[in-house]
């Protein structure tokens, strides 16, 4: 078996599976309300509707992804299905890849199953968002769905039932969307001025969802709102090798958790 067998078999098990026509459908109705944002004009560049948005879409999408990706794995310990696989000759890099791509599919198709319909009730009724802005927001949710994606393989590979994957998924969600402003300012209240720049810089390439939506926000040419404190962060992603570095950046997040997913699992399968 190699990686793509167990992808094809991760986006069919996917989309039979009834959280995943859930998590559509919930999906839909918040890229609907998108409209409803913009519903006096178009909306172009970032401005407070914008911003609405994508604070919007990044209370959802991070919560849907760790769920779904963590109790996939943890399916797999509980069914036994793990058990049949390790059998074959099976690499567990393979395995973890494999699931990877395939929940990666699974859940891009939810989200442009979303905003393929915001699109078209957007054209028809005149109260569309301008393709651009739409493109920059399908952007923004899959960097959400890769990034948290690879914490779920780590939350699924750590847990051994589904309790433990949803209370580690929540916890994991809250601290980095809900949480984050809160932790940040008291973290860098306890800095000397001299650090709190570095310190920053450092906590944010530690909280994908906070790391996506600057990238985003710059884009949007919202960088001015976000304070004398993130100038480089405007200064290099606003350069035409921004995005590069950034995809870069992205890569690593997801090679690191990966890495560490198998690790953790091979050392499991290894001690049977």
């Amino acid at each position: 078996m190699n990686v793509l067998t167990i992808a094809l078999r991760e986006v069919k098990v996917g989309f039979r599976n009834p959280w995943a026509y859930s998590f559509m459908a919930l999906f839909s109705l918040f890229s609907l309300s998108l409209l409803l944002i913009n519903a006096q004009s178009f909306v172009e560049g970032y401005s407070s509707s914008t911003s609405s948005m994508l604070n919007l879409i990044l209370y959802l999408l991070p919560l849907m992804t760790l769920l779904l990706g963590s109790f996939s794995l943890t399916a797999e310990k509980e069914e036994g299905s793990w058990q049949l696989l390790s059998t074959y000759p099976l690499a567990t890099f393979a395995f973890i890849a494999g699931k990877y791509t395939g929940l990666t599919v699974v859940m891009l198709t939810i989200v442009a199953f979303g905003y393929g319909l915001t699109g078209i009730v957007g054209a028809l009724t005149g109260r569309g968002l301008q393709p651009a802005t739409l493109g920059l927001f399908f952007a923004f949710s899959t960097g959400l769905v890769l990034l948290f994606l690879a914490i779920a393989l780590v939350l699924g590979t750590f847990a051994k039932n589904r309790w433990q994957a949803l209370t580690a998924g929540v916890a994991v969600w809250f601290f980095a969307v809900i949480g984050w402003p809160t932790l940040l300012i008291a973290v860098l209240g306890q800095l000397p001025y001299v650090w709190i720049k570095s310190a920053l810089v450092a906590l944010t390439f530690l909280n994908p969802a906070e790391l996506v939506r600057l990238f985003v926000v710059v884009k949007l040419g919202g960088g001015a709102a976000l304070g004398p404190e993130y100038y480089e962060w405007v200064r290099w992603i606003g350069r035409p090798e921004g995005t590069l570095v950034f995809m870069g950046l992205c890569l690593v997040w997801i090679a690191v958790c990966a890495g560490l997913a198998n690790w953790i699992w091979e050392r499991g399968r290894s001690r049977g």
